[in-house]
């Protein structure tokens, strides 16, 4: 059973929406959103959930409207974070077009795949575009990697676990449903 294009874009708002909400949860924390990366989460379900037109969307939409809406993230910080959100929403849904036939292999390889992608793009666009001259491989690592350690774990952990909860709900189809 697939999903309708009405359900994908009801979804694709929520997460859109989670974008903005999530990081304000997080707003108490100092430098919550560069360790927590709450944005990512919301991102990355949408294009594991309703594909990878949808994650794109999620991923420029839900960065840009917190930026209108709070203030976060930064203007400087807007640019990288909406290609890194943009390629983790495209990648996931892309990857997730693999079938392994064991839903958890699925959902982390998307997942590792998008992480990646994103991380590497953000930091090419800041290295030649964004803060050409002034961005290192060690920033690069630091940024990525290093300070986003407990959010990148947070996301391992979560989002597959999301994924299966609504697909035992019932809110989301089975993606190998078993035939009774």
């Amino acid at each position: 059973m697939k999903m309708s294009v009405v359900k994908k874009s009801i979804l694709t708002a929520v997460c859109i929406a989670l974008c903005v909400v999530l990081p304000q949860a997080f707003h108490a924390i100092p430098n919550a959103g560069s360790v927590y990366l709450p944005m990512h989460i919301p991102v990355l379900l949408c294009g594991l959930i309703c594909g990878a037109p949808y994650g794109l969307l999620c991923g420029l939409a839900g960065p840009a409207l917190s930026h209108l809406f709070t203030g976060m993230p930064p203007a400087s910080m807007l640019p990288g974070m909406l290609m890194e959100c943009a390629v983790y929403g495209l990648v996931a849904g892309l990857v997730m077009g693999i079938r392994t036939k064991k839903l958890y292999a699925d959902l982390y390889l998307s997942l590792i795949c998008a992480m990646l992608a994103g991380r590497v793009v953000s930091g090419i666009a800041k290295a030649f575009i964004f803060s050409a001259g002034e961005y290192s491989m060690a920033a690069w690592v630091t940024g990525s990697f290093v300070t986003g350690l407990p959010g990148i774990l947070i996301q391992l952990i979560l989002i597959p676990t999301i994924v299966f909860a609504l697909m035992k709900a019932r809110l989301i189809p089975e993606r190998y449903p078993k035939d009774d």
